[in-house]
């Protein structure tokens, strides 16, 4: 699966996609990440990527020549790309979607905004809307960090254990995954539930459905 991410900040990418989960998909030959600076398709001398909304208004929107020519110079190499764009007014993402992104067979090509907004132009482009959560970030790198590793993690051969993705909070509509111990047994007077100590595999199973969370903790 490939990934190429449109954006005024590619080196904000560097660090995460080179590490655990996401490093890991790469070495395997799982995915590749590629970063596409949206100011080399600026205009002018001074590479402008926005202007001010007509009509007044506060901020400054991206324009929609350098992201029409970003777009069209990363679907030469990936004409069946399906285009993403990060915005607080798409669907919420979830693990629903996680999913069918990553079993898909698509690669992606994504659109990360910045300043007040975009042209709303550059809809035309678009496959496919996405939010993080009802509120507002400065930009669509950090969103777009979430999203790629939530779906490169489920694609098969990516996470360790077989059942490692089918198991976790969310993977059942919105069930929580069930609480977890390991060594020690007793840490400063807290002690592991003892039927996780059983070995009786039937029973182990009913406490952790019984205990899986069904809302998020408080605090």
């Amino acid at each position: 699966m490939k990934f190429k991410i449109i954006t005024l900040f590619p080196e904000m990418f560097d660090k995460v996609f080179g590490q655990s989960m996401l490093w890991k998909a790469q070495d395997r030959g799982l995915a590749s990440f590629e970063t596409i600076d949206l100011r080399e398709f600026g205009l002018g001398p001074r590479k402008q990527v926005d202007d001010t909304p007509y009509g007044g208004g506060d901020g400054m929107l991206l324009k929609p020549e350098p992201i029409f020519a970003a777009v069209e110079k990363a679907k030469e190499e990936l004409p069946n790309a399906k285009v993403v764009l990060m915005t607080p007014k798409g669907p919420i993402w979830d693990q629903k979607r996680a999913s069918e992104f990553a079993t898909s067979g698509d690669d992606f090509i994504i659109i990360c905004p910045h300043y007040e907004g975009y042209d709303e132009r550059i809809l035309t482009l678009v496959d496919y809307q996405v939010s993080l959560g009802k509120f507002i970030l400065t930009g669509g790198e950090i969103p777009t960090m979430a999203m790629v590793d939530s779906i490169v993690r489920l694609i098969p051969g990516v996470l360790g254990g077989e059942t490692s993705a089918e198991i976790e909070s969310f993977s059942d509509g919105d069930n929580f995954e069930y609480p977890q111990y390991t060594r020690p047994e007793d840490f400063r007077g807290m002690k592991v539930p003892e039927i996780l100590l059983s070995g009786n595999h039937g029973e182990i199973a009913k406490w952790r459905a019984a205990n899986a969370p069904t809302k998020p903790s408080e605090k």
